[in-house]
């Protein structure tokens, strides 16, 4: 993945002058050079000639709008390199799919705020994953003075792709601090795919106190697993029925749909997600994530038994170090020592010793311990960490352990 920061090129298209003299001053505060034009037919032989790094445009423009400047220069080999910006104010997830489709490498929603645009433009051009830990707690949040350091929200991890997608994993308490985020950044829209892992409490009942799905125009599919004949909406709707919340499902204004899974395969635009079912009490998954040479495991939760257990079977293990090899970080269950497991065996969570026999077996990369147990203070998980990696290092393994905070962000 590239992380240089070297000066580059950028030519900005916009009618409006403000506009180009705002985009320019944050461009050449970063030491870019900018060249700028009002119309993308009189700037289309300039681009062509000059053969920029970059090319911004807005995507409604009188004559050649956006989207034909887009594919006019996806015609011309030369440049092939060159990364386009589709900048709007149009926020539909229309737009940006079609945007996309037409060869743009980013897409921008005005209006453009001096704080998010570079790092949204840093991030398309570093085409790095922004994978971001709201909350690693496992069963119930525990707020508290022993809880300062990892934070005490339970599970709710994010990826945000170069061009745009965001995907949020489990919806737990964690998932209310990264409502406030979006609420203070005043995102007007916001697209994103869900991911639930299994409909137990931990995993899901922050979801009624994420904000934006109460907000006309935001758009949102939830993935999980059903359960027998009950799908995913009707899980997520039981939570909501009066009984044990005065606000249903019915009050979310965003668009929203739900999708039920199995084991599989499939693609969202182009990254590929693949689930496997975990061990934990009824219908858990775990999901693999990969985006061009990279990839991301989120495996929570999930039960490894000792070679020695009645319970364990080689072939699951198997199984999952085939589903989680080579990734370069697994986000995984971590939840017990091993002290701590011996009177917990059949709890559905696991030992630190088989997470990090896991990584190790795998070729995992970066190994992230999560879905902390609620009783272990931060003195407790700090000692845990120790015990990872020093068996890592015993076993000379290439993996990286760490231990990630709520609201630490890692960048794949």
């Amino acid at each position: 993945m590239a992380k240089t920061k070297k000066k580059l090129h950028f030519y900005i298209i916009d009618e409006d002058p403000d506009t180009l003299d705002f985009i320019r001053e944050l461009l050449e505060s970063e030491g870019h050079k900018v060249t700028s034009g009002t119309d993308n037919a009189a700037a289309l032989p300039e681009i062509i000639s000059q053969k920029p790094d970059c090319i911004t445009t807005n995507l409604m423009m009188p004559g050649m709008d956006g989207l034909e400047l887009c594919k006019e220069l996806r015609s011309h080999k030369a440049l092939d390199d060159s990364k386009i910006f589709i900048i709007t104010s149009k926020a539909y997830e229309y737009d940006h799919k079609r945007s996309l489709e037409f060869g743009a490498n980013g897409f921008i929603r005005k209006p453009i705020k001096a704080n998010t645009f570079m790092p949204e433009i840093n991030r398309i051009l570093e085409d790095e994953v922004d994978v971001t830990f709201w909350g690693v707690r496992g069963t119930l949040p525990v707020p508290g003075e022993n809880s300062l350091k990892y934070g005490g929200h339970t599970s709710c991890v994010t990826m945000e792709f170069p061009k745009g997608q965001f995907f949020i994993f489990d919806g737990g308490t964690g998932i209310k601090s990264l409502s406030d985020k979006l609420m203070a950044n005043a995102k007007k829209r916001v697209n994103a795919k869900m991911f639930i892992s299994h409909p137990h409490w931990d995993h899901i009942n922050a979801i009624p106190f994420f904000v934006p799905l109460y907000i006309q125009g935001n758009v949102f599919e939830i993935y999980g697993s059903s359960h027998g004949d009950l799908t995913m909406e009707q899980m997520i709707s039981a939570q909501m029925d009066g009984v044990y919340f005065p606000i249903t499902i019915q009050e979310f204004a965003s668009s929203l749909s739900f999708v039920d899974l199995k084991e599989e395969t499939f693609e969202i635009d182009d990254i590929t997600i693949k689930t496997m079912q975990l061990s934990h009490p009824g219908y858990c998954l775990g999901y693999r994530v990969e985006y061009d040479d990279r990839s991301i495991c989120y495996v929570t939760d999930n039960e490894l038994f000792h070679e020695d257990d009645e319970f364990y079977d080689p072939s699951y293990v198997r199984k999952l170090t085939r589903f989680v090899e080579g990734a370069d970080i697994l986000i995984t269950d971590s939840t017990f020592t091993d002290a701590e497991y011996a009177s917990k065996v059949g709890w559905g969570h696991s030992a630190i010793s088989e997470v990090v026999n896991l990584a190790h077996d795998a070729n995992v990369k970066t190994l992230c311990l999560f879905h902390h147990d609620p009783d272990q203070t931060d003195d407790d998980i700090d000692a845990k960490f120790e015990t990872a990696k020093q068996s890592l290092a015993d076993l000379n393994s290439k993996t990286v352990c760490l231990a990630p905070p709520a609201k630490t962000s890692i960048k794949v």
